[in-house]
């Protein structure tokens, strides 16, 4: 007696499709066919349906299946490894429950990283924006300097220069600057990282300061940007160094 691949399909709890695929990436053995064409599986066809069914409910990926159905060492230290990625697997949709339950409690928001819920309604649309792809471009060491800048930012400075409209006059400007640089020049103290983040970047510095570079000009104004720049000569200035960061160069704090 044998089952064609629809019953053997359906004995198993899947479906052609996933049998024929099976076959295709050497999973499952292709079984005799009658004189009629039709294939003709057999229990150990069936058998191995159901073993690779069984590894798949687990967690097993499809090419560690072999290994995971060998005996000896190779085995052992193979479900220890895949063990070990449903471990964070597990913690990483925890973490992500845990969160989505603060955001249905309205205590935290989905437009920042994680660890800048507290501080995201001080913080304007560009600089939110810039905080996701600041987590992106940085380890959690910079991130979690980021958070503490932002919590520590004054926040009729930070409001006016999120306002400063693009054709913002010279002196208004020049003002603006003035008033900033001595508190960017504490940060630039504070986080002596921030004028060459090396260390702290996850990407190349190519990609790191290309996406920088671009995210600054999208997100804020020519005239955002010229305060940030005139700033960050004054403040610079505040710390004896005659060369302030380019445009894009690091986060701006």
């Amino acid at each position: 007696m044998g089952w064609s691949t629809r019953e053997v399909a359906d004995l198993a709890g899947t479906t052609v499709n996933t049998v024929r695929h099976y076959h295709q990436i050497g999973l499952l053995e292709q079984p005799d066919r009658m004189s009629n064409g039709y294939k003709q599986y057999q229990v150990r066809h069936l058998v191995r349906l159901l073993r690779i069914r069984r590894l798949r409910d687990l967690g097993v990926p499809l090419d560690q299946i072999d290994q995971v159905t060998v005996d000896g060492d190779s085995s052992t230290e193979a479900l220890r490894a895949i063990d070990s990625d449903l471990r964070v697997s597990i913690e990483r949709l925890q973490r992500a429950r845990a969160e989505i339950q603060a955001i249905l409690n309205g205590s935290s928001v989905t437009d920042v990283p994680p660890g800048f819920e507290d501080v995201a309604a001080r913080m304007s649309e560009a600089d939110r924006s810039m905080a996701l792809i600041y987590s992106q471009l940085y380890d959690q060491d910079a991130m979690n300097d980021l958070r503490d800048m932002e919590e520590a930012e004054t926040d009729e400075l930070g409001a006016e220069l999120d306002a400063l409209p693009p054709d913002a006059d010279e002196s208004v400007r020049q003002e603006l600057a003035d008033r900033y640089a001595p508190m960017l020049a504490k940060t630039l103290k504070d986080y002596p990282w921030l004028t060459d983040p090396t260390s702290h970047v996850t990407k190349s510095a190519e990609v790191t300061q290309a996406t920088m570079d671009e995210a600054v000009r999208e997100l804020y104004n020519s005239a955002q940007r010229d305060v940030i720049v005139r700033a960050s000569i004054i403040a610079n200035g505040l710390l004896g160094s005659a060369d302030p960061p380019a445009e894009g160069e690091g986060p701006t704090p």
